[in-house]
């Protein structure tokens, strides 16, 4: 069958999943892409059976639910974080977190408010998957290559696609192995090149902005000459595509956005480009836009007692973990085998793949196994560029519950267990 991948941020819709009998893991087929054919192997081709456990005791679903109700009524300030979900559990987990009045947070939170930051100030012109495949005859990867985060970006750039007859890429700035990776992408009607950074990121992109916007001191500077020939190229291009990744960003990596937009806002003065982020996978995206859609505001927020509060910084999860700024902790993982919440000593609740269990299980913790939309259940995610929404459909359905049933099951027990 057709299956969307929800395991990384490009959401490829061109994949297979082959399932097989007993413990046998689900395999890719149709395709090979590193990062799903590991998330994949997580999951076996018989549906898993509902697990719940309370202190490390297993229990039924429903007594969990009401301990996790408990816990969530006793809290004063809960976060909740990592958030990896879908539409649905991300509309469902909203009203919850407004009824708690908890702080929420997606576990790559750094690296989402770069790009939530530099919008909030200076606004953004960005490309989608398509339009990069189908028109960017110039390809430039600031900070590295994706390829741990989306390994399939190639494919969904269309660099090796007929459809653009002549495509140049660049890697400013190149990582471990993106050398020998770019080099494999070099054939016909693809040119690579890689050019080293002349300082620090944000020293090599603020150079490339002089001298894309010919400020005069930029003239007689001593420059190497692939950075110059680079701005020459933006200029020349017919479509020229800033690619970025968030998670690769240092500290205080908003500015670097800032620097990379406003380039691509000189660019569209003569001709196109635009900018595109690799970023939002593991549902971090998806619950970005629920919550904005909903509340009007990004994620680092909360409802309470003063209304609705943003904080970029202030509200990071793991600062707040660090400084015992939470008295709970709500963890969503529904996606990935191996995103366990960070060591803590709260009150926690868990909602997550199965396989997570073991690892949250002691006392004060409740745990409730949670169907992966893509996997056993259907669903909606957000692609990485932002405007698309991709449907996803059941590999192999099963009988857990949904992240959407247990928060609106939480939601249904709090009000009453606050009144008590």
């Amino acid at each position: 069958m057709t299956w969307t991948c929800p395991f990384c941020p490009l959401a490829c819709d061109h994949l297979e999943v082959r399932v097989g009998s007993g413990a046998q893991p689900l395999e890719l087929a149709g395709g090979d892409c590193a990062r799903a054919r590991r998330a994949l192997a997580t999951f076996s081709s018989a549906p898993s059976a509902p697990l719940a456990e309370v202190d490390g005791r297993a229990v039924s679903v429903d007594e969990a639910v009401a301990a996790a109700a408990r816990l969530l009524a006793a809290s004063r300030q809960p976060l909740f974080a990592n958030l990896a979900t879908d539409v649905a559990g991300a509309r469902a987990l909203y009203p919850l977190a407004c009824a708690s009045g908890a702080i929420c947070d997606a576990a790559p939170g750094e690296a989402l408010m770069h790009g939530l930051r530099a919008l909030q100030d200076r606004g953004q012109f960005t490309a989608t998957l398509a339009e990069v495949r189908t028109r960017a005859d110039l390809i430039v990867f600031v900070g590295g290559l994706p390829l741990a985060l989306a390994s399939g970006i190639r494919e969904r750039l269309g660099i090796a696609d007929p459809q653009v007859p002549q495509r140049h890429v660049v890697v400013l700035g190149p990582g471990e192995g993106d050398e020998a990776a770019l080099a494999g992408w070099a054939g016909a009607g693809v040119t690579v090149e890689t050019i080293a950074l002349h300082g620090d990121l944000f020293d090599t992109l603020s150079l490339l902005d002089a001298l894309v916007a010919k400020r005069p001191a930029m003239a007689s500077a001593t420059l190497p000459e692939n950075l110059r020939a680079l701005a020459e190229r933006l200029h020349a291009a017919r479509y020229a595509v800033l690619v970025g990744t968030p998670a690769l960003l240092p500290a205080q990596g908003a500015l670097i956005v800032e620097t990379l937009h406003r380039t691509v806002n000189t660019l569209n003065r003569t001709t196109r480009a635009a900018a595109l982020w690799i970023a939002g996978g593991n549902g971090a995206g998806t619950a970005n836009q629920v919550f904005a859609w909903l509340s009007g505001l990004p994620l680092r927020s909360r409802a309470g007692p003063r209304g609705l509060e943003h904080e970029p910084l202030r509200y990071g999860s793991l600062r707040l973990l660090a400084q015992g700024a939470a008295d709970a902790l709500l963890w969503v993982s529904a996606f990935d085998a191996d995103a366990a919440p960070p060591d803590n000593g709260l009150p926690m609740i868990v909602l997550g793949h199965p396989a997570l269990a073991e690892r949250v299980r002691r006392a004060g913790s409740v745990f409730i196994a949670v169907s992966t939309p893509g996997i056993g259940s259907a669903g909606h995610v957000f692609r990485t560029d932002g405007t698309v929404l991709m449907p996803l459909h059941a590999a192999r359905p099963d009988r857990l519950p949904t992240v959407a049933a247990i928060a609106q099951q939480l939601l249904a027990g709090l009000p009453a267990r606050k009144a008590a």
